[in-house]
């Protein structure tokens, strides 16, 4: 009788098959993504499915932090590794070393995805950018201290505008380090008042090679500096998303040179022109200021000074009338209310009543007396008449 065998031994006999197939060691599988989780530990499950099949897949931290762009549900994407079975439950699954989207390259699905969240923060608003200062004293310049691409900005600048002072922060352009070097010296160079502008560039190349100038820590170090920023990334063909994070996008190195200060030249015949025009204006006001004077002394020369005087002083006098009578009528007014107020005053003034023959009690704690009930027999009192007082001392009071 052949002996059974056990669970494990089976799963490890598929395994072993699986892991000596030259063709599952290493190949390529398309598919659209389905479950995609991120575990804590930093890997990546997902399912791989088409029409009629799926196969469970994992991708391993170490290889899934590499990823340009974020899997998500519905994707379809191509991904290289191999297959193996997993022990513990006996299935087999995927083991995804390289991911890419299908039918587009990777680099480019993350700058699209890069894109469309920094513009729902605003990053890209034409409104928050600044104009670039027309006579920068001090330029900041952030690219490769090799190559070109320096030279040449530091040649046009100084030749359109010499004696420009130039800062100069050398990075490194692309590979792994240039995105936080770029960050860094855009920080370095943010000093308002000090540096008036910012160049951050570099030359031409492909994607890959300018892909420092479409991550997110370039992009932010851009948005958050307070000096004026030119993006001058590649040919004028290249698109970064430093360009459309940055004030001004210049289409080359050598365009954004022309653009951070004018021509020596140039500027001093615009300030000809305007000073031209400054003159032109200066002399039509003085013309038109002695045309008034002289239409004035015309005017004065045709009525003679006293005729003018006399007429000035006749509406002064019609005027002073006008005031006398205003402040006539105003004051019978005003007496005809004193008189009125006073009447009325008279007639509830308590000396009126004591007039007609009335009197006010007091005595000692009580301002009015008005019952015989208030005061003892033997109590001295105060009587108030029209004209003077009578202190008196009561015999008898009756109440009733």
């Amino acid at each position: 009788m052949v002996r059974p065998l056990s669970v494990s031994e089976l799963t490890g006999y598929v395994k072993e098959l699986m892991d000596n197939d030259p063709l599952l060691a290493d190949l390529w599988v398309k598919g659209e993504l389905s479950n995609c989780k991120r575990a804590a530990s930093g890997h990546l499950y997902f399912t791989l499915k088409d029409r009629a099949c799926a196969v469970r897949a994992v991708m391993f931290r170490s290889r899934a932090r590499r990823l340009l762009f974020v899997p998500a549900d519905g994707m379809a994407v191509r991904v290289r590794g191999y297959v193996s079975i997993y022990e513990r439950d006996g299935t087999y699954q995927l083991y995804v070393e390289e991911m890419e989207p299908d039918g587009t390259g990777a680099l480019w699905a993350a700058f699209e995805q890069l894109k469309i969240r920094l513009a729902a923060e605003g990053l890209f608003d034409a409104g928050r950018k600044r104009k670039l200062p027309l006579l920068p004293r001090r330029i900041g310049i952030a690219t490769s201290p090799t190559g070109a691409v320096l030279r040449d900005m530091v040649r046009i600048i100084g030749r359109r505008w010499p004696g420009v002072e130039i800062v100069f922060a050398p990075v490194a352009v692309q590979g792994e380090t240039a995105p936080r070097e770029i960050a860094r010296a855009v920080q370095w160079l943010d000093r308002p008042g000090e540096i008036d502008v910012i160049i951050v560039g570099r030359g031409g190349g492909s994607l890959e090679e300018l892909w420092a100038f479409n991550t997110e820590t370039v992009a932010r170090s851009i948005f958050a500096c307070r000096v004026p920023v030119i993006s001058a990334v590649g040919h004028e063909t290249d698109f970064t998303i430093a360009d459309l994070v940055a004030d001004v996008r210049a289409a080359t190195p050598s365009a954004a040179a022309e653009l951070v200060v004018p021509v020596r030249a140039e500027m001093a015949r615009r300030l000809d022109v305007l000073a031209l025009r400054l003159r032109r204006a200066v002399m039509d006001r003085i013309a038109e200021g002695r045309g008034r004077l002289e239409n004035c002394r015309q005017r004065v020369m045709r009525r003679p000074l006293e005729v003018i005087c006399g007429m000035r002083g006749q509406t002064v006098d019609d005027l002073r009338r006008r005031l006398e009578r205003a402040a006539g009528q105003c004051l019978r007014q005003h007496r005809h209310s004193l008189a009125a107020l006073a009447g009325r005053l008279q007639a509830l003034s308590p000396l009126a009543t004591l007039a007609r023959g009335y009197s006010i009690c007091s005595a000692p704690g009580r301002p009015v007396v008005r019952s015989a009930a208030e005061v003892a027999d033997g109590e001295k009192v105060t009587v108030q008449l029209h004209r003077g007082r009578l202190f008196c001392l009561v015999e008898e009071s009756r109440p009733d």
